[in-house]
């Protein structure tokens, strides 16, 4: 049978997922409540879904993608939340699918070059499955989604100042800024694990962290969440 571990930051990001799953158990290991279920597939089939609540910033994701690799052996691995937008063609609650990934503030000569880059040819990005992101093309299309496959920036940083955006942007040509994507892919490529990042846009990145804080994000990312489920029946 097939497994998929989805990931969210916040508890927001992963309670519809959840909450949809049947014969549901929970693990609680590494300092995560993990959510163990099944769900029917479009073609009669089941698909096991593993999902948790991984904490926000890069090493939170890396920890946890790592953990649910080692725990489950899964067939993929998901991410599914917010961003910042950072593309002027977008708008409130359409979708980034993570083509590529980048850090902001890492220096990939050094980092890139463990595997799945080396030394002679470090690795500059990363990438979300070919087959996972014609599956999420698939379901928002049938959502009515405006969305793209677009370039996702991560950083341990949040976003929230027009230099701040214009430096993400200048860096990484980024259409969406988040705090946890590339390091999912990242830890997902050294496990040679397909990785999926979803971000659907809650704010032009242009909220102050005490004001998100206070935020409500749960149409946003339940629109996430949404297309995870699609993605689960398609499978």
């Amino acid at each position: 049978m097939t497994t998929i571990a989805i990931i969210g930051a916040l508890d927001d990001e992963v309670a519809l997922i959840a909450a949809s799953l049947n014969d549901v158990t929970h693990d609680r290991q590494a300092g995560l409540d993990v959510t163990r279920g099944t769900l029917g597939t479009n073609d009669g089939g089941t698909v096991t879904a593993v999902a948790t609540v991984g904490g926000m910033g890069l090493v939170n994701a890396a920890a946890t993608t790592q953990h649910l690799i080692d725990a489950y052996h899964p067939d993929a691995v998901i991410f599914s939340g917010i961003a910042g937008n950072l593309n002027r063609n977008l708008h409130i609650n359409d979708v980034v699918l993570g083509g590529t990934l980048r850090y902001l503030d890492t220096d990939m000569r050094l980092v890139g070059q463990w595997k799945p880059g080396t030394e002679q040819q470090p690795v500059e990005e990363f990438h979300s499955d070919d087959r996972l992101l014609s599956l999420a093309d698939q379901a928002l299309a049938a959502m009515g989604v405006t969305h793209i496959i677009g370039i996702i920036a991560s950083g341990n940083y949040f976003v929230d100042t027009p230099a701040q955006i214009a430096k993400v942007i200048h860096d990484t040509g980024a259409d969406a800024v988040e705090m946890e994507g590339a390091s999912v892919a990242h830890v997902a490529a050294r496990n040679e694990v397909p990785a999926l990042v979803i971000r659907a846009l809650s704010d032009n990145a242009d909220t102050d962290y005490e004001e998100f804080k206070g935020f409500d994000i749960s149409e946003y990312a339940d629109t996430a969440a949404r297309i995870v489920l699609d993605i689960l029946r398609r499978m």
